[in-house]
């Protein structure tokens, strides 16, 4: 059997689509599997079982992407196509089964927009895989020893990324003699391009404290580092969601994005946001999305805090 599986370029939407491949995993363990996605993501599926190739797919002008995955998917007969991206290319190769993304219910979150489209139900959990030379690389990024609290302080776009002052409070607080994790060490992590707002959270921290995972991991190694964590928390990210999908206890804080949709998913998550909701933040004048400030003010170190201590004994007592 032959499988053909089409998700997104972005880490976030690709990370919340591994539980819909992970059913199809389940469903025929003998399946050959093609995954195509963005290169950001190639390296999650790669070590998924019965993944036999993955094509990573540039963007390029013209939809000319498009195009290069037909070339490589049309001589094939496939037994099953899954659309994620509700292409035109997925209608005109071979398939003898096709599930391709329609219109979803808005009011729903992303995984279970997904299940929806695949027939699944329960929504299957997004889950990630990891090779033993992936597990060696994070375990030498995040040693073994006292508990870890990582922290995820930057965002795709500044509007979602809480101030770097606000985690560095919150980091004391946590980490503090009578709060949760006590003298935690604490991990900070980051993706190439984010290490200004990273590092003014890193240095704040006692240097014996200190592990550094800014702009040093691709995404499943820094996902593989996350689950040697206790707590993970962090900005709306694709990073929000490789913690969540590896089993790690996470709060997700939220500004300008929906928590309906894109919370982290799973009963050892939860998230906290500001007072106003996305609607509310961007609705005043000249509002630009590329260039629109920090809208994550009102959310308060206290509200957090307190999201976060509400999690850990959830998590503790479950």
């Amino acid at each position: 059997m032959k499988i053909l599986f089409i998700t997104s370029t972005r880490l976030g939407d690709g990370v919340l689509s591994t539980g819909a491949l992970s059913f199809f995993i389940r469903k025929y363990p003998a399946a050959e599997i093609t995954v195509a996605c963005g290169p950001l993501v190639a390296g999650i599926f790669e070590q998924a079982p019965g993944v036999k190739r993955v094509i990573a797919l540039q963007k390029q002008p013209y939809a000319l992407h498009w195009r290069k995955l037909w070339l490589e998917t049309v001589g094939t007969r496939w037994d099953i196509v899954i659309d994620l991206r509700n292409s035109l290319m997925s209608r005109i190769i071979p398939a003898k089964k096709r599930y391709i993304w329609n219109r979803q219910d808005e009011r729903k979150h992303k995984v279970e927009q997904i299940a929806a489209v695949i027939g699944a139900s329960p929504p299957p959990d997004p889950v990630l895989w990891f090779n033993n030379d992936t597990l060696k690389k994070a375990q030498a990024l995040v040693p073994a020893g006292a508990p870890v609290l990582a922290v995820g302080p930057a965002a795709n776009w500044p509007a979602k990324t809480w101030p770097a002052e606000n985690f560095i409070e919150l980091i004391g607080r946590l980490t503090a003699a009578e709060s949760i994790l006590p003298q935690a060490r604490v991990a900070v992590f980051a993706a190439p391009g984010e290490e200004e707002t990273a590092y003014k959270v890193l240095n704040a921290i006692p240097a014996e404290r200190r592990i550094d995972v800014i702009a040093k991991a691709s995404p499943p190694v820094a996902a593989a580092a996350l689950q040697r964590c206790q707590l993970y928390i962090g900005n709306d990210s694709g990073l929000m969601h490789c913690a969540a999908a590896a089993g790690v206890p996470t709060l997700g804080l939220f500004g300008p994005s929906w928590p309906h949709l894109y919370r982290p998913w799973g009963e050892h998550c939860a998230f906290v946001s500001t007072p106003e909701n996305f609607g509310q933040l961007i609705s005043y004048p000249g509002y630009n999305p590329r260039t629109a400030p920090c809208l994550m003010g009102s959310l308060t170190g206290t509200a957090a805090y307190a999201a976060a201590v509400q999690l850990w004994k959830k998590v503790s007592s479950a």
